[in-house]
């Protein structure tokens, strides 16, 4: 019999993509002028339906890319290889609609993200997706 403790099984995660949009410091605010804002968010919400949850979050310090959205794989697309995508500028109710559809379908890891997305899409500096992690919104 083996003396090693057991591990702890590791946490399941959730179940379906997190979209994580930025209403803090300049996203979300009159500084990104021509935006509806809340109609933005309540689109998102709208169009992600139950294939997502989308929740709005203080400012993650990538303001220079506001309005900023943060599309998280759910527990299955992890474990698949699927890590979070940063979407920035993302002023067009046309990206907002392709966002809503990829996590729909599964998100990061699960499905392939519309090709137009790759034009929002930057890499934060390491140390706001170290912060973001320990903060458990990265």
């Amino acid at each position: 019999m083996s003396r090693r403790s057991p591990r702890a099984a590791p946490a399941p995660g959730p179940s379906r993509p997190t979209v994580s949009v930025c209403r803090g410091c300049c996203c979300g605010t009159p500084k990104i002028p021509g935006v509806d804002h809340a109609g933005q968010l309540a689109g998102l919400r709208r169009a992600a339906g139950d294939g997502a949850t989308v929740r709005a979050v203080d400012c993650l310090d990538a303001c220079e890319h506001g309005n900023v959205i943060v599309v998280q794989p759910s527990a299955e697309g992890r474990r698949a290889g699927g890590r979070p995508v940063w979407l920035g500028l993302v002023n067009d109710p046309d990206a907002v609609t392709d966002i809503a559809a990829w996590a729909r379908e599964g998100g990061p890891g699960l499905a392939e993200p519309p090709a137009i997305l790759e034009l929002y899409a930057f890499t934060p500096s390491r140390r706001i997706r170290e912060g973001l992690e320990e903060h458990g919104r990265g």
